[in-house]
């Protein structure tokens, strides 16, 4: 018996040891999404500073495809040691499971929430040659033109393919096509800048290149408040249309397992890297900003949150993946 608790004893002191070593090797952050869109964008920008203040290097692995759920579960089935970090967002991790009942993570459960990084607003986005210039144009359109307006998305899941699906809905049921892309929204401005489609909404970071570039021409964005990128852009508030007042937050999650005290390295390790004045500035060009968690629970309450406020919406929508 008193060998049996001489191991538990060295075994205990093994892991302990281990975990204030941590980490001694480089770490990897899952983003679920191909490179072009949100994720991929802030994750590229937290990187270096975060391989700085972790002391080892954090390498990128983009897992695209199936609306976010291959890099969802790929995180998830990860070894719970804190050497694989998960970027997750508002559609991977609050609104697959209404819109996928088979998907086989639950994020709350099989993932442990580290901190909100940042709150990213869409933007609607419309090809130069679309003729409406404002939201009220871009309705008074598509009713015009019953079924002959592509709208594209970043998955049939997305935030950005619900708020397109509310617009819908509050201009009266707009006969549309919904084309929806594999691989996030890198793919989808990519299609919309070709002219396979006219419009969308995405996630600011993702077109403000084609933007600036005049590729694309914004016809409104969401949130509450302007963005400094885009001045003159109007909220979709102030254009009549309330309700649009969300943005696309991403946060850093590890799956279930991992040992309290790496989740509290790592939160207090991303909440320095979201604080670095070059991080937050990087991210204010793309049209995204910083914002933190108070802890991992105060973010694991936001997810359940918006689980909820999500699932109400999909129901209401009758938004389905195609």
């Amino acid at each position: 018996m008193n060998l049996i608790r001489v191991l538990f004893f060295l075994l205990a002191l093994i892991a302990d040891t281990t975990h204030a070593q941590y980490p001694n090797r480089p770490v990897k952050i899952i983003i679920p999404f191909a490179p072009g869109g949100a994720s991929d964008f802030v994750g590229r920008i937290i990187q270096p500073k975060l391989s700085e203040l972790l002391g080892q290097q954090v390498v990128i692995e983009n897992r695209p495809g199936a609306s976010g759920n291959i890099g969802l579960e790929a995180g998830a089935r990860a070894a719970p040691d804190g050497y694989t970090l998960y970027l997750g967002n508002v559609g991977t991790v609050a609104i697959n499971s209404s819109v996928f009942p088979n998907l086989a993570v639950n994020p709350q459960k099989d993932y442990i929430a580290v901190t909100q990084v940042v709150d990213v607003p869409s933007v609607l986005v419309a090809h130069p040659s679309f003729a409406p210039g404002t939201v009220k144009e871009f309705i008074d359109y598509v009713k015009a033109n019953p079924g002959k307006v592509n709208y594209a998305s970043p998955g049939s899941g997305s935030l950005d393919r619900l708020i397109m699906e509310s617009l819908r809905k509050i201009g009266g049921g707009l006969d549309m096509v919904h084309i929806p892309y594999k691989g996030g929204a890198g793919p989808a401005v990519t299609g919309l800048v070709s002219g396979e489609t006219q419009v969308m909404f995405v996630t600011s970071s993702s077109a403000m290149p084609m933007v600036k570039g005049g590729r694309l021409k914004v016809l409104a964005i969401t949130g509450t408040r302007r963005n400094a990128e885009l001045p003159s852009v109007a909220t979709m508030g102030e254009t009549g249309f309330q309700g649009f007042d969300t943005g696309s937050w991403q946060g850093v999650f590890v799956p279930a397992g991992t040992p309290r005290e790496v989740v509290e390295r790592l939160f207090g390790v991303v909440q320095q890297t979201m604080k670095a004045p070059e991080v937050i500035e990087r991210l204010s060009k793309g049209g995204v900003d910083a914002v933190t968690s108070a802890s991992p629970a105060a973010f694991a309450e936001l997810v359940a949150r918006e689980t909820q406020r999500w699932a109400r919406a999909v129901k209401e929508s009758g938004a389905t993946a195609d």
